[in-house]
């Protein structure tokens, strides 16, 4: 069965489709409503060790869970061993989660400058020691997983050494988004790398596959082309986390029904409301311009309405925007 259970470390899971870590995108507010709408297990963004270190106030922000969620991943990034061990306990002490998530993949050159993200693909002794000075320092009380790329570019393909180094440091999971850090986000994520990685982990530790899901049947044939144990919708589930529910029915019926505007613009808002409670109306509204322009793609006349939405500054000009549109029945797609 395409859907089902995942177990990570002593960690169970009730289905396989999770919320990959989005920067910028991933806090407790959108991880909410794709909890409502079907997602199995969610991720924060990637949380600096440096600035937990630090005891920056932002970080506690970004780590806080989500009312809803029953268990989550808070995601680490650093290149240092010690200070990430520090990191690890500091997030078990002020968010107590299930699962502490290594970033070894994120391809941002700031984050890569301080031997950070893509640089540990590409260095698997330093990702071995960082991964496992993160395993000593949690002690067993959550698993630890890690998340790399598949090299640092089309010369440099190392994602198998990084996948061993993680290994032997005791990892629980890994996942794989099959692009190199040279391609970034463009280009073509190669599946056939995650369904190698699954063949050399021989059933250690589940592997977890991302890049280029952005509908159920992306995420299906991910499934059945690589054997890996779950997927993580990232840029798919903006504006979009019915995505959740749609692939779990289309896994275990093999179809899924389509959600209507009014679902659509009815979640933008319930999202809307819980960040207006987390950090203010004035932050939320122009953090929202971005979300409701994700929300109104494909809808008949969103082009016009994105038009307007990037200039919204108060709850009440969204309303203004959107509430003639929300009593359409249907999903009209114009693109």
């Amino acid at each position: 069965m395409l859907y089902h259970g995942v177990k990570i470390g002593t960690l169970e899971l009730p289905g396989n489709v999770f919320l990959a870590p989005v920067a910028g995108y991933s806090d407790s507010a959108f991880r909410t409503v794709c909890i409502e709408h079907g997602a199995a297990f969610t991720y924060t963004e990637m949380v600096s060790a440096e600035a937990l270190v630090r005891d920056n106030s932002k970080t506690l922000q970004l780590m806080k869970r989500a009312e809803n969620e029953k268990a989550y991943a808070v995601q680490i990034f650093g290149g240092d061993p010690a200070t990430m061990a520090k990191a690890a306990c500091i997030v078990l002490e002020k968010a107590p989660c299930e699962c502490i998530d290594i970033n070894c993949g994120c391809p941002v050159p700031k984050i890569i400058k301080t031997g950070a993200g893509s640089s540990l693909t590409r260095e698997p002794d330093r990702l071995n020691a960082v991964a496992g000075a993160v395993v000593d320092a949690v002690g067993g009380k959550v698993p630890v997983t890690v998340k790399i790329r598949s090299g640092w570019d089309s010369d440099s393909i190392t994602w198998k050494e990084a996948a061993d180094a993680a290994l032997k440091a005791g990892v629980s999971a890994i996942t794989l988004h099959p692009r190199t850090r040279a391609q970034g986000y463009e280009g073509k994520a190669d599946w056939t790398l995650l369904r190698e990685l699954v063949g050399f982990t021989a059933g250690r530790v589940p592997v977890f596959g991302s890049g280029d899901l952005f509908k159920p049947e992306d995420a299906k044939a991910m499934l059945e082309q690589t054997g890996c144990s779950a997927v993580m919708f990232a840029r798919g589930a903006m504006g979009n986390p019915f995505i959740f529910t749609e692939t779990k029915q289309l896994l275990e019926t093999g179809t899924y029904a389509d959600v209507n505007t009014e679902e659509r613009i009815r979640t933008g808002f319930r999202e809307l409301s819980l960040l207006i409670h987390e950090c203010g109306e004035e932050n939320a509204c122009r953090d929202m311009r971005k979300r409701f322009c994700a929300y109104t793609k494909g809808i008949k006349g969103g082009a016009e309405i994105r038009l307007k939405l990037v200039h919204a500054s108060t709850e009440a000009d969204y309303h203004t925007i959107l509430d003639q549109v929300q009593d359409c029945t249907s999903c009209i797609y114009e693109e």
